[in-house]
């Protein structure tokens, strides 16, 4: 550097920058010229050292400190803050003092070590007084988007998929449905064309591995082979679409994408995760009841916002879907279940691989390139990413975190400070029948704990006594006595005796297993069954959920990706490059009085609309790749400028127009593609064109 040797810096030159980083590359700073520091400089700082002990859902000594009027009100010591006297703000002070956050605390809450910067930027504004200005946060409105221009959409892949019309080709005779006209029409554009229809034994492999994973088995063959009958091997797609196998076969790339894991991963712990699995039965159900695909999204971007779970008096398998769907949103490699590896760094990064699954999965878009700075290649610039952030705060928000286990690890008297991510909203039906289950089990318990002590006591009666017979005549008449009499009401007499023989007359379980050899092989033996039984119980139904907790904190845009440098302050939105550009992101709560911010459900419906952009472009071409083996579009989860362009651009738009307009059905689009003449060809290679 510089590059190309021009105006090169003299030997003089490069020896004061030398001596300038050796010195510790300090520069003189005029306070007087730094900008002023305001709520939205502190907030940030306060959120990530502070509020896991003093904020909204934990307040230790009476303290709340996310707001001015909080730090103004302060805790049980008084005022956290005094505006102007930052020597006389306690939380100066405790700060300064490397008291707060307190360090043998940090592990247990999560939370780093205060940056050296930060505490001149409290101290800097509670000497100005602490002012407080309203900043409206970024999002779009009516106005054009000055960051996206109109050459910006018109890039193929942002615009709605187009209305198409079938081309007309020469040879219609092998037409079976218009996919072949696409695909014809480029074939002939090439002087080819398709290939014989495959022998029926091949088709029927071919569908069936490709609907179910499975071979069809002899009888199916002997079946298929012996059917003449015109829409035989349409029979065959509807078997096998009808077949549980089919949403096994199915659900499974879709539990690729979102990631699905039954372990948490990231740590060598890789901590389990006990209710995954009703993710994965949620997918598989879903692909062979055929749900609409913009529904299935709906659920799993916003379940929890489309009815009110947490008030209804029953939970209907429906509302179960609603809750567990969302698990799509906690499948990301998560390690903040760990004290040490649970801070506001690490689920950032949590929530960036959720954001990353989101853009790959169902965007055919590559979001993380704008978290650290502008999208280098596609029209996403960096405060967009972080505007998307925003809609998913209400769940998934750094400052409020909810773990995937609680567990604290440091000690009896350590208390982990984050709530679990867990819900016992499973159905009605489900809850019911394991209290049901608990109840009989806890009878057995009951019985075999009761013969025992019917046991212990008659033995006990026994060997007591046996005791008292041992005592002269006129003192046994005195022992009984004391024996029948309550403690409280014994007179001194008898409270004498109790000191000095009642240990010997009252006989416990553990005092008679170690005097009574046979009474402790059956004792030993009842504690075996009762353990056996208890192994039997089934752990509470839970679910692994994610849902909108309220009021979500201020999402700032971190410049070049870093929490400890917030930038401008963003609200929720899309990106900018799908739509107009001058239609701001409406957002509502979900019903009304809820406490819910809506913001996902939003994001949902427009994800789920029938004009967006990708939305189906993404999903059936997954299906074309899935069944032909690459994709119009070969760069799967990315439709940017710099993925691959489709092959068959029209034929894409047709089959996205076509799945909307069949109701979002995936079986619908399987028979689609695997009845067209294009998926029963014979794959022997043949001659080309000379």
């Amino acid at each position: 550097m510089p590059p190309e040797n021009k105006d090169r810096l003299t030997e003089a030159g490069v020896e004061i920058i030398r001596r300038w980083i050796a010195d510790g590359a300090r520069v003189p700073v005029d306070d007087a010229a730094l900008p002023a520091v305001t709520q939205h400089d502190v907030i940030p700082i306060v959120l990530r050292r502070c509020t896991a002990c003093h904020g909204r859902h934990r307040q230790e000594n009476g303290l709340d400190l996310p707001t001015k009027s909080a730090m103004l009100r302060g805790g049980k010591p008084g005022p956290a803050t005094v505006p102007g006297r930052p020597a006389e703000s306690r939380l100066i002070r405790k700060v300064a003092a490397g008291l707060m956050p307190p360090p043998t605390r940090l592990v247990e809450a999560c939370v780093k070590p205060v940056e050296p910067a930060e505490p001149a930027v409290l101290t800097r504004w509670i000497a100005a007084g602490a002012p407080e200005v309203v900043i409206t946060p970024d999002v779009a409105t009516t106005q054009p988007d000055p960051l996206v221009s109109y050459k910006d959409r018109t890039f193929w892949a942002f615009q709605p998929p187009r209305p198409v019309s079938p081309p007309t080709v020469r040879n219609p005779a092998r037409v079976r449905n218009p996919i072949h006209r696409f695909v014809l029409h480029k074939l002939g554009g090439r002087g080819l064309t398709l290939s014989a229809e495959a022998d029926r034994p091949t088709l029927l492999r071919r569908v069936s591995f490709d609907l179910t994973g499975l071979p069809p088995t002899p009888a199916e063959v002997e079946a298929f082979l012996a059917d003449d009958s015109p829409d035989a091997y349409e029979k065959v797609i509807d078997r096998l679409l009808a077949s549980p196998r089919y949403g096994e076969r199915w659900g499974r790339y879709w539990l690729g994408l979102a990631g699905s894991a039954d372990s948490e991963g990231k740590r060598e712990q890789d901590l389990p995760r006990p209710h995954a699995w009703r993710y994965r039965d949620y997918v598989i159900q879903s692909f062979n009841a055929d749900k609409p695909y913009d529904h299935f999204l709906l659920e799993q971007f916003a379940g929890d916002e489309l009815a009110d779970c947490a008030g209804a008096m029953e939970i209907t398998p429906a509302l179960y879907d609603n809750l567990v769907a969302t698990g799509f949103m906690r499948m990301a490699p998560d390690a903040t279940w760990a004290n040490i590896t649970g801070t506001i760094p690490d689920r950032i990064e949590v929530i960036a691989d959720e954001i990353d699954v989101l853009g790959s999965a169902v965007m055919g878009l590559t979001l993380k390139c704008a978290r650290r700075r502008s999208h280098k290649f596609d029209p996403i610039p960096h405060r967009y990413y972080y505007r998307l952030v925003a809609v998913f705060k209400g769940a998934l928000d750094e400052y409020d975190w909810l773990k995937p286990d609680v567990r604290s690890g440091l000690g009896p008297e350590s208390v982990d400070v984050l709530p679990g991510r867990r819900l016992p909203l499973v159905t009605t039906a489900e809850r019911r029948a394991w209290e049901a289950r608990a109840v009989e089990l806890q009878a057995e318990v009951g019985a075999l704990t009761g013969a025992r002590d019917r046991t212990v006591e008659t033995l006990a009666t026994r060997y007591a006594e046996e005791r008292i017979a041992r005592p002269p005549a006129e003192l046994r008449d005195v022992l009984k006595a004391m024996l029948a009499t309550a403690p409280a009401k014994r007179d001194a007499v008898q409270s004498y005796l109790t000191a000095k023989f009642e240990k010997q007359l009252r006989i416990d379980r553990s005092g008679l297993a170690t005097i009574d050899p046979t009474f402790r092989k059956e004792s030993d033996e009842t504690d075996a069954r009762i353990r056996a039984i208890k192994a039997r119980r089934p752990p509470e139904p839970m679910i692994q959920a994610l849902w909108d907790r309220g009021e979500p904190w201020p999402t700032h845009v971190s410049r070049r990706g870093d929490p400890h440098a917030p930038g401008p302050l963003v609200g929720p939105g899309v990106p900018s490059a799908l739509t107009d550009g001058k239609t701001p992101f409406e957002v509502k709560p979900p019903w009304p009085g809820a406490t819910q911010t809506g913001r996902r459900l939003a994001f949902a419906r427009w994800l789920s609309r029938p004009d967006h952009p990708l939305t189906a472009r993404v999903a059936v071409n997954r299906l074309w790749k899935h069944h032909f083996g690459t994709g119009i579009v070969a760069s799967l989860g990315n439709f940017g400028k710099a993925g691959t362009p489709p092959t068959h651009p029209e034929l894409l738009d047709w089959l996205a127009g076509e799945f909307v307009r069949r109701g979002w059905s995936m079986k619908a689009m399987h028979k689609l593609i695997a009845t067209s003449t294009t998926y029963r060809q014979s794959s022997a290679a043949t001659p080309g064109p000379a």
